[in-house]
């Protein structure tokens, strides 16, 4: 742990090792920080539980990282911590897993049963699942992970029962039949679990002739196949071609059916020939239209998208491949009057990428007025959105909520509590098991083969895993009976915006309508990640960076500063190689700076056991962490992630690493206390950077984690410093020291030691300051002599800065060279400018040459004019 002779800092060799001692001593749990918590102050963030079938994205790895960040901060700062891990039961995706495996056996699901069924999936669960739990160790995440939750325990299926009961009595759950989304693979979907996607797709013109007449209509649509599910043809009433044919009938092509023409303004004119057919239980508009004018619903094909006897002769096949078999036989038999290329948005379902279709189904909905109160609270600002224009989104949605579709055609998932009674018909909904009827007392019961929307579990996540509902499952080990009092509502969600209605919307309710507050008084959204050209992340791009990867090659420390340092509140992340190397770079250097230090004393005190520093520079760089330590906690307090990240590169990098460690070399007695400024701001650095803060601080420390603990549980630092003269005196001397040393490049004589310059400063440099002044100019500066003076200094070279201006004597150096040099560039640069001159004045390149020619010769021009304008004024001071 001590050695000095690595220029390069191997994070491989500490991660793994420093992480299984975090968890092992418990420093993630509750009570990790004990020994510095303060009484009343408490902390609770939720992780957005992951697909237990899924691994870690490089969106995950953002997401766990600004938790991390703020976790840590907040456990450091001694609050009672909790961050809440678990997984999400994911009833599509996993049962799509377990359903793969046995396909590839010869297995259909059916086949065992429902019981058999969900125990392969719990075994799975069991062997394979939750691996991204494992995998966010890898990034150095801190959570709580003893109380680890999944949404199908059984504490969290107690909570789930209960939840339903409650609203299933109070009327906000109902079962109705309705138009759904429908996936003939996964059953209903919510209207957000839909994607639309652009199609290529057809627009066909079909005949619907009149009854009893020579004379048709024509109808324009884009799924022909619907058609045998038509209950009216419909026009708008203001539209002149068609209202002396409002009332009478149309004959269905091939079923020899008569239907109405009816007229509703719903109808847009102007698309296809303005009429339209009306499939009220295949279209979310004709579903509506249908109500209004009393058609009939008819249902042409089955939940798994087969056509059934409405159909005819197309009876049996599946609705998309009969498509063209629909056409071709409406073509024979002069159904059709033309095909047309047409561009539409088409419905897809979210996990499985099958076309939804619009679907009559008797399903569970939890109404929509459940979220009346918490809308009212977030426009009251009883919670805030980061950033701030989210409020907008999230209210354009609720504007439009319909009621929430919960019921899924699946096994794997919360079994809706409600039964039935084959003897007496009764229905009611219970949180207990059932074993008879409790109205007629038969035995002859069943229970809803439905599961509810994986997301109904979800929306409880913020209460139910701190016990809410749980029963006595779980209790003292999983959570605490006084979790609900300390932790809820939460203090803060991080999550990406692409689930703000997914989830956040329904954790606002439900933490609203069952605790009577909202779950959170601030929502954090992040942006996505892409690569650094801007593009989304995806394998057809083959864009996609794995993050296990990127730990692998980087390290831990450098994807999460990385990402943090990019991760500005309402912009997207543009990931780079080079922004990695650039953190990279930044381990190395503070590296570099630690050996620095152990090679001029063994270890360093704390800061705090310095109180005062004493030396000139150990206060200039005392205050410089003071300033960074406020800046970081205000931007931590207002989830400024990179903004904070910024500050500590800049004090780290360029205030400490650059200057500080550049000043030491002109007095070696503030090694010690540069060395306890440094160790302070590594616990400043360890919310962002975990690993390589805890090794460089016992490194410098003098001690062993395993010896004296970890630094994620010592008090965030809050040390404040000011001395305004010391601190306008050391930016003096650096501004002198870049100045002089500029001067000198110009005449060739950058590394050498010259023998005196003088200091004009913009500021009255005082008796007391100036030893310390010329001390460190004069070393730093390789000048043997400083003088201080009010006058300009004829005869010498100059530069000039915001607080100061340097003069080098000429008198005494050989400038025969350098001033060849210039001639030299000054009649080099006096042909171009002539050159170009000519070529500009030239009529007919002129009149020939593109404007962005002309545009980049004018611009030379003018580049070679400045240029030749400083040559000689180099030369003029130098000649005297």
């Amino acid at each position: 742990m001590q050695e000095k002779t690595n220029t390069t800092y191997n994070p491989k060799e500490i991660e793994e090792k420093y992480y299984r001692f975090w968890e092992e001593s418990g420093y993630f749990e509750i009570n990790g920080n004990e020994k510095i918590q303060k009484a009343n102050k408490n902390f609770c963030i939720m992780l957005p539980p992951p697909n237990v079938t899924g691994s870690l994205h490089i969106g995950h790895a953002l997401n766990h990282t600004l938790i991390d960040i703020i976790v840590r901060y907040k456990r450091m700062q001694g609050f009672k911590t909790l961050w809440q891990p678990g997984l999400d039961h994911a009833g599509i995706a996993t049962q799509n897993v377990v359903e793969k495996q046995l396909l590839a056996q010869g297995i259909k699901k059916e086949e065992i049963g429902r019981e058999a069924f969900i125990q392969k999936v719990w075994a799975w669960k069991e062997q394979s699942g939750g691996m991204i739990l494992k995998q966010m160790r890898k990034l150095g995440s801190s959570p709580a992970w003893s109380r680890t939750r999944f949404t199908m325990d059984e504490g969290l299926q107690n909570a789930v029962k209960e939840v339903f009961v409650k609203l299933y009595n109070e009327g906000l759950i109902i079962q109705d039949k309705y138009l759904v989304n429908w996936c003939t693979h996964d059953g209903a979907l919510s209207d957000i679990e839909v994607e639309y996607k652009e199609n290529n797709g057809k627009l066909y013109y079909l005949r619907y002739f009149l009854e009893d007449s020579k004379d048709y209509i024509i109808v324009a649509t884009t799924r022909p196949e619907t058609y045998f599910g038509d209950t009216a043809v419909m026009v708008n009433p203001e539209d002149s071609r068609y209202s002396h044919l409002i009332g009478k009938k149309v004959i269905l092509p091939l079923l020899n059916k008569a239907i109405p023409i009816i007229a509703d303004s719903h109808v847009d004119m102007e698309f296809g020939t303005g009429a339209v057919k009306v499939t009220p239980a295949h279209d979310t508009n004709d579903y509506e239209v249908g109500k209004r004018h009393n058609l009939e619903q008819i249902t042409i094909f089955d939940k798994k998208g087969i056509l059934n006897e409405f159909a005819g002769e197309f009876e049996g096949l599946e609705r998309l491949e009969a498509r063209e078999k629909i056409i071709a036989k409406l073509q024979e038999t002069g159904f059709i009057e033309k095909i047309e290329d047409y561009k539409n948005q088409v419905g897809h379902c979210y996990r499985c990428g099958n076309i939804v279709e619009p679907y009559i189904s008797k399903q569970w909905f939890l109404k929509k007025e459940i979220a009346t109160k918490a809308i009212e609270k977030i426009n009251a600002n009883q919670s805030n959105f980061f950033p701030s224009q989210w409020k907008n989104n999230y209210n354009a949605w609720m504007k439009e909520l319909r009621d929430w579709c919960i019921s899924r055609q699946l096994w794997w998932g919360h079994q809706i509590p409600v039964f039935y009674c084959d003897s007496c018909s009764s229905k009611w909904a219970s949180a207990k098991t059932q074993l008879q009827c409790p109205k007629c007392q038969s035995a002859n019961i069943h229970q809803d083969p439905d599961v509810l929307d994986t997301w109904f579990s979800s929306a409880l996540w913020a209460f139910s895993t701190l016990g809410y509902g749980n029963g006595k499952w779980g209790e003292g080990t999983l959570w605490q009976k006084d979790d609900l009092q300390n932790f809820y509502p939460n203090s803060l969600l991080i999550t990406g915006f692409d689930i703000l209605f997914f989830w956040v919307a329904r954790m606002l309710m439900m933490g609203e309508h069952f605790l009577l507050e909202l779950p959170f008084p601030n929502i954090y959204l992040h942006a996505l990640v892409r690569d650094e050209n801007g593009q989304k992340m995806s394998k057809s791009k083959g864009n996609v960076v794995d993050p296990l990867e990127l730990i692998e090659k980087y390290s831990a420390d450098v994807l999460r500063f990385t990402l943090a340092t990019l991760c500005a509140q309402g912009r997207d992340v543009k990931l780079s190689s080079n922004q990695l190397e650039i953190s990279k770079n930044f381990t190395n250097k503070l590296y570099n700076a630690t050996n620095f230090l152990l090679l001029n004393a063994q270890k360093f005190p704390n800061l705090s056991d310095i109180q005062t520093p004493k030396t000139p520079l150990g206060k200039y760089m005392a205050e410089l962490l003071s300033k960074t330590i406020q800046e970081v906690h205000q931007h931590l307090e207002s989830y400024r992630f990179n903004d904070s990240a910024n500050v500590l590169y800049r004090f780290l990098w360029g205030e400490f690493c650059d200057w500080g460690i550049e000043f030491s070399k002109a007095d070696k007695d503030s090694i010690l206390e540069l060395g306890a400024i440094f160790k302070e701001s590594m616990l400043l650095l360890h919310p962002y950077m975990p690993f390589i803060s805890e090794y460089l601080w016992h490194k410098l420390d003098g001690s062993t984690l395993e010896e004296s603990g970890s630094i994620m549980v010592k008090p965030y630092p809050t040390f404040t410093y000011c001395d305004n003269s010391n601190l306008q005196i050391f930016e003096l001397i650096s501004d002198s020291i870049i100045s002089i040393r500029r001067a000198k490049t110009t005449i060739e004589l950058a590394n050498q030691k010259i023998p005196k310059a003088y200091i004009k400063s913009n500021i009255a440099i005082s008796k007391d300051f100036a030893p310390t002044f010329v001390k460190y100019v004069s070393k730093l500066a390789k000048v043997e002599e400083i003088e201080i003076t009010s006058q300009k200094i004829p005869h010498c070279i100059v530069d000039i800065t915001e607080k100061v201006e340097s003069y080098i004597p000429i008198q005494e150096i050989n400038l025969t060279p350098i001033i060849s040099r210039l001639e030299k560039q000054q009649e080099k640069t006096q042909k171009e400018i002539i050159k170009l001159q000519s070529m500009l004045k030239n009529e007919k390149f002129i009149a020939n040459a593109p404007a962005q020619v002309l545009e980049t010769n004018k611009k030379a021009l003018i580049e070679q004019e400045e240029k030749l304008i400083k040559i000689q004024a180099e030369l003029k001071s130098l000649k005297g």
